[in-house]
């Protein structure tokens, strides 16, 4: 992140200061993609490390805030919208995890002084900051205003897509806005799937989300471990809420924020990312099955070996009383071997 930060990179001729090139390969990379999964996995791993433990919160926040804040800090002047979106996430994981909800409140309240005081900063000194404040600034300013900009190209392109697609659209590749929406394979994918799709289509993309979310819930509900269900939930959530500001953004519910749609959108490190977000949900609860067949094969056994026990703890009493009744019909029977 700190290499992004300073060296970035030009894509086309574009300013890129996301991506960087990797050295010997020549592939670009978004690594806040990166940061943003290891960062989920370091914060269910902390609470799950801090479970049932008295926290304080200067503890919490120099181990674990403070991590957190650099990799925002370094992500948001080239990507306010990821910035935005792993902040949302952390605190939804923190809040689900347990953490003291009074400590939370100051930390979104620091969040919300630093960020104020960086856009002052960004006004007051704009060469400072040569990526990309000015532009995801003035796409907050203009959304809430009516001033014509060059996103207003893209979401009026992106409308008449999903207005000529109608109920059922237009068929299977004979969309005609995507020879003139820009990104319209990536950012505004979902108004093109809607033109060639019609609303069935677009409905059809929000409910496999919503049944990929409803997922998510049942695998982090059966997970035994609290890293399990926190891991499910850092990772597999961000998925559904990008999705959703996707096509928040692509009926202009929501300003321009360049989030894909995952698993749909054309992309490099974006998609990789997701599966490999996916993927890690696939193991943990891979991971959680074998545990509960593992304790079901050793409750078997223990049942098993038990029932053995009293089996032969019957027999064993049961020759005891034989033996009694035995020796008072023989008094020289001998008492030891009925012992034995």
């Amino acid at each position: 992140m700190v290499w992004t930060f300073f060296q970035g990179t030009v894509i086309d001729g574009a300013n890129a200061s996301r991506w960087i090139k990797v050295p010997f390969i020549g592939v670009t990379f978004q690594t806040s993609a990166l940061a943003m999964i290891v960062l989920m996995i370091y914060v269910a791993r902390y609470l799950a490390k801090i479970e049932g433990k008295q926290i304080t919160f200067k503890s919490s926040f120099i181990e674990f805030w403070v991590p957190v804040f650099i990799i925002l800090a370094l992500i948001l002047p080239a990507n306010f919208s990821t910035a935005a979106l792993i902040f949302s996430m952390v605190c939804m994981l923190v809040f689900v995890g347990g953490y003291p909800i009074r400590y939370l409140a100051a930390i979104f309240g620091m969040g919300v002084v630093m960020l104020g005081i960086f856009i002052l900063f960004a006004k007051a000194f704009p060469d400072a900051m040569p990526n990309r404040v000015d532009t995801w600034i003035s796409r907050v300013e203009r959304f809430t205003t009516d001033a014509p900009d060059e996103d207003d190209y893209q979401i009026e392109k992106a409308k008449i897509a999903i207005a000529t697609g109608g109920i059922y659209g237009l068929g299977p590749g004979k969309s005609v806005q995507k020879n003139f929406l820009p990104q319209s394979s990536s950012d505004f994918i979902f108004a093109i799937i809607v033109e060639e799709y019609g609303l069935v289509g677009g409905l059809g993309v929000l409910f496999l989300y919503l049944m990929l979310f409803f997922r998510f819930l049942v695998s982090a509900h059966k997970a035994k471990s609290l890293f399990g269900k926190l891991l499910i939930v850092g990772l597999g959530f961000p998925i559904i809420f990008q999705a959703l500001i996707n096509m928040g953004v692509a009926v202009e519910l929501l300003p321009v924020t360049g989030q894909t749609l995952p698993l749909i959108s054309s992309g490099g490190s974006s998609i990789w990312m997701t599966c490999i977000a996916v993927g890690i949900i696939i193991s943990v609860t891979k991971k959680e099955e074998e545990i509960a067949e593992e304790l079901e094969e050793k409750a078997a056994r223990d049942a098993a070996l038990q029932s053995i026990i009293d089996e032969h703890i019957l027999r064993e009493k049961q020759k005891e009383e034989a033996g009694e009744a035995g020796n008072i019909a023989n008094p020289s029977y001998s008492i030891e071997g009925v012992d034995k």
